[in-house]
Formats: structure tokens, C-alpha cells, sequence
């Protein structure tokens, strides 16, 4: 009987395309964070988050509304909405499930129209971008895969830059601290770097979150106090346009002085 019980929940949840953010409200501590988030959002009217001076609006769906996904959708389209008919490469398919948005796919598991599926790694591409983008996606890279390899996200990275155009352009990522400590210890020891971060902590059971300083979130745990995330990294790293492109710019000689 229980057999039996076991294979109708499996097969029910294959057919019952379900939100997780539904599914998690039913838990016994999803319900009672639920009652937060209403009455912080709702009520309270707690609806937007405050990164680098410029006000982002939360990102409440079904799919959303319990996780960091709320605040990293707006955040990145806020930044996507300025690259509108250039090319722009994610790498996790995660956008397509919450947004519209014309731009190139790539997804070492994930299938679907459109979707590339190759590993960052050694992904190789003729066509070059203007903006990359990763939305906690890197984490998982070499660390969920068997047999694991900590070498990988470093690598991921050096082969995004590959990937700009030589115009240059842009690469920004986001992680949930705690997850990985192999890649929370790269950051740590400054052998990840970007041009600019900033940093993000859950400060309610409403998942609400605030800007923080690195060290407000170094010690951020993944799954505790609140589910998923209570740490976000958002890092940027701009390229600069190639030698070949500041030639034809600038002049040979203006291109030397800024070398």
C-alpha cells in the first residue's frame, strides 16, 4: 500500500506542473513563512529593495516569492533592459521561466527551444556577446557534477571572457553564498575577482533583503536561518574593448597611449 502511495505521489507530481513556491507552502515552515511574507508585503507594503542607490521592485510570483529569485530577476533585467537589441548569452536557463527575453541560452542539462546544451567549460562559440549573464548558476558548476571538480568555476569564467565581443561588454553573475564552499572559499581568498560586486543579506522570514558589505555576508549560510539563500554576491566584470577594435577607434597612436 504505502508502495503504491509512493508511486501515485511521483506520478501526480510528473503530471501537476506545481510552482515550487506552491509546494513549499504547504510545508509546515513554508506556511508560516508565508504568513510573513503577507503581512511584510502586503500590509506592510514592504515591495521594493534599495542596491546601489537605484530602487528595484521585488519579483513576486507563485515561482518567486519565497527565494532569492525575487530579488535577482529584477535586479538583472534592470541591468538587461540596458543591452536591448545587443547580443546577450545566459548561462542557466533561468530567465525563460519567469520572463520574455530575446538572447542566446546555454545549458549543460536543461532542455528546451532554443537551449544550448553544452558545458560552460568548453562552450565555443563565432558569435561573440555584448553581455553575459549567470543567475545563481555558477555555484552548481563542477560541484553537482560527478565526479566533482573544483577547478571548474574558474575555468567557467576565464572561458566567458572568450566569449565577449572585442568591442567588449559585460559579464555579471550572481551566487548564493553558502552553497558551495569551494567557490565561497575563491571569493574568500580573492582568487575570483570582478570589477565591482556587491553583496545582498535576507533580513526577514518575509524574504526581505537589504545591501550588505562583504563582511555582513562572508559567514552567510545556505538554507539557515530562512530557505535557499540568505546571502546573494552580484559580480560584475567588464571587459575592455580588444587592441584590434581600440586601433580602428581611436588611431594607432591614441590606442598606444592607453596601453
Amino acid at each position: 500500500m504505502f508502495r503504491m502511495l509512493k508511486r501515485l505521489k511521483k506520478s501526480l507530481k510528473r503530471r501537476l506542473s506545481i510552482p515550487p513556491g506552491v509546494r513549499y507552502a504547504f510545508h509546515f515552515n513554508g506556511f508560516h513563512n508565508l504568513l510573513y511574507f503577507i503581512y511584510w508585503r502586503k500590509i506592510r507594503r514592504h515591495n521594493a529593495i534599495l542596491v546601489q542607490r537605484k530602487t528595484y521592485r521585488y519579483f513576486d510570483t507563485v515561482k518567486t516569492w519565497h527565494g532569492e529569485r525575487a530579488v535577482e530577476i529584477p535586479i538583472m533585467m534592470g541591468i538587461v533592459g540596458k543591452y536591448r537589441g545587443k547580443k546577450i548569452l545566459e548561462i542557466g536557463n533561468v530567465l525563460s521561466h519567469h520572463v520574455k527575453l530575446e538572447h542566446d541560452i546555454l545549458d549543460k542539462y536543461e532542455t528546451g527551444k532554443g537551449v544550448i546544451n553544452k558545458d560552460i567549460v568548453d562552450f565555443k562559440s563565432e558569435k561573440k556577446y555584448d553581455l553575459i549573464i549567470s543567475i545563481s548558476t555558477l555555484e552548481h558548476v563542477g560541484w553537482d557534477e560527478k565526479p566533482r571538480d573544483d577547478t571548474k568555476i574558474p575555468r567557467a569564467i576565464d572561458n566567458m571572457r572568450t566569449l565577449i565581443s572585442s568591442g567588449g561588454g559585460t559579464i555579471i553573475i550572481t551566487v548564493p553564498l553558502g552553497y558551495n564552499p569551494t567557490l565561497d572559499k575563491l571569493l574568500k581568498d580573492g582568487i575570483i575577482k570582478f570589477s565591482r560586486q556587491y553583496h545582498l543579506i535576507r533580513i526577514s522570514k518575509g524574504n526581505e533583503w537589504r545591501e550588505a558589505s562583504w563582511e555582513d555576508v562572508l559567514a552567510a549560510k545556505y538554507n539557515t536561518p530562512m530557505p535557499f539563500a540568505n546571502g546573494l554576491l552580484i559580480g560584475i566584470i567588464e571587459i575592455e574593448p580588444s587592441a584590434y577594435e581600440v586601433d580602428n577607434v581611436y588611431g594607432t597612436d591614441l590606442a598606444f597611449q592607453r596601453y
